[in-house]
């Protein structure tokens, strides 16, 4: 029982750690945050912070799996049961700007800052983030692949310049809430998502996860 006690804590402990690296990160980018700030924060030992994942880069690869784990929870698993193509691909939106609009770091979107902190750098965190990011991108590519192959969509779409547009709207949350105090960008971010794809935007941007998709 002492042992089985000993490893929940270490894992709670680790835990702690991430998601104030996670916070820190934010706002001031993942490269920056150090030990010591980690352990000011959380009131430990910098040997205690370090002894959890034995390197800085094992703790950053870490905080990039914290962070894609979050947005798997709060975009993705939420619609995962809808009907594949336009339906899903809909609600996905709602629930994507949804979330960049309010991710819980004090930052704003960490999956938007990890990516601009490492895109033009090599290393194993670029890696771990461009393979996140490719799984993320495919998600959105079935689904408008789908929809196009059931007529919900032209069938000259073109994929990855909707991938494109989508991202950058979502991209775009943070910067105008954070720098400019625009405080609709959560409706605006969806009727561009829904103009993209040329669907009619929901009334007032509702951003619902489960109202119903009228077929084009």
């Amino acid at each position: 029982m002492a042992g089985r006690a000993s490893a929940q804590s270490a894992l709670e402990t680790r835990r702690s750690v991430l998601r104030a690296a996670a916070e820190l990160a934010s706002v001031e980018g993942l490269d920056s945050v150090t030990i010591g700030q980690l352990a000011d924060r959380l009131g430990m030992s910098k040997a205690g912070v370090i002894g959890q994942f034995r390197s800085k880069e094992r703790l950053q690869l870490e905080t990039v799996d914290l962070v894609m784990d979050d947005v798997r929870a709060r975009v993705w698993q939420p619609v995962s049961h809808l009907d594949a193509g336009l339906p899903r691909l809909l609600a996905l939106c709602a629930s994507w700007v949804r979330y960049a609009a309010n991710p819980g770091y004090p930052g704003g979107c960490l999956f938007t800052q990890v990516t601009y902190d490492y895109d033009g750098r090599s290393g194993a965190v670029h890696d771990r983030i461009a393979e996140g990011r490719a799984r993320w991108r495919e998600v959105l590519r079935r689904d408008i692949t789908t929809a196009v192959a059931a007529g919900d969509l032209p069938p000259g779409t073109d994929v990855a310049q909707v991938i494109y547009g989508l991202e950058s709207l979502a991209a775009g949350i943070t910067p105008a809430r954070l720098l400019h105090g625009d405080d609709q960008t959560e409706t605006w971010a969806l009727r561009g998502m829904h103009a993209i794809l040329g669907i009619p935007a929901p009334p007032d941007g509702d951003a619902r996860v489960t109202s119903p998709v009228e077929r084009p």
